[in-house]
């Protein structure tokens, strides 16, 4: 039996009923295109633990529609030698990965689950079809690949901000596509999976500085509490003025 996912309602989700973070391709897809989705991905939805990676290598010939929890993908520009560089990013609800097997078969990513992660696969050839067949689909792609470079580069491409800012900036983007709300404190918002390695990583920063910048948004601040991989944000409006303060 499959490990239970509380992030969804998977029936709301098959039925287009929940409502996807915007930007996302999902949030950008027309309301009367999804049927089209789901009948060319079928009913084949798989479930993959916390620390599973997703079978997303050359070999695979899929692309996969991420429709509940939150994954680490990493690159690696300069090969994948013992200390060659890496580029880490978060993959959350709604978004769709391995894309660039659209246009390159064998392309790859590392792709691990940080948390209890339902997707969709879909034969490229299949995907590829249905872009060429259906004008709205292929924009709707398009502009969430777009929407994710925006993001990608105020979020992981901002250097010259402080620590503080950077941080509290990813755990924004978390909260707002990779979470879960709190049915015990209303307004709250959890985030499971990321550990502040992964946020180090991500942001290619120090893991002391990392430690440093969320005790400061937790205690200083009071924007948000913390434990082993699993933060809760308290106070998103506030952790939102923190971010995005010039």
């Amino acid at each position: 039996m499959p490990p239970r996912v509380d992030a969804f309602r998977t029936t709301d989700v098959l039925k287009g009923h929940q409502a996807m973070p915007r930007g996302t391709f999902l949030h950008h897809l027309p309301a009367d295109s999804w049927p089209l989705l789901v009948a060319a991905w079928g009913s084949d939805a798989r479930v993959y633990a916390r620390d599973e990676e997703l079978p997303i290598g050359p070999d695979d010939q899929h692309v996969y529609l991420v429709l509940g929890g939150c994954v680490r993908q990493e690159r690696f520009p300069l090969g994948t030698g013992a200390d060659a560089p890496r580029i880490t990013r978060f993959r959350g609800v709604g978004q769709i990965l391995g894309e660039a097997k659209l246009i390159y078969p064998r392309e790859s990513v590392k792709a691990a689950c940080l948390t209890t992660t339902w997707v969709m696969p879909c034969p490229v050839t299949r995907m590829n079809w249905l872009l060429s067949r259906h004008p709205e689909i292929q924009l709707a792609l398009l502009r969430s690949l777009e929407d994710r470079n925006r993001s990608d580069e105020l979020i992981y491409g901002t250097a010259t901000r402080t620590p503080l800012q950077r941080v509290g900036g990813l755990l924004l983007h978390l909260a707002d596509h990779a979470s879960t709300p709190a049915p015990a404190n209303p307004g709250h918002t959890t985030i499971l999976g990321p550990s502040q390695k992964d946020l180090a990583d991500a942001l290619m920063m120090g893991v002391s500085t990392v430690e440093n910048a969320i005790r400061r948004l937790r205690g200083t601040h009071g924007v948000i509490t913390s434990k082993y991989r699993q933060f809760v944000v308290t106070d998103r409006f506030l952790l939102r003025d923190i971010a995005m303060s010039a």
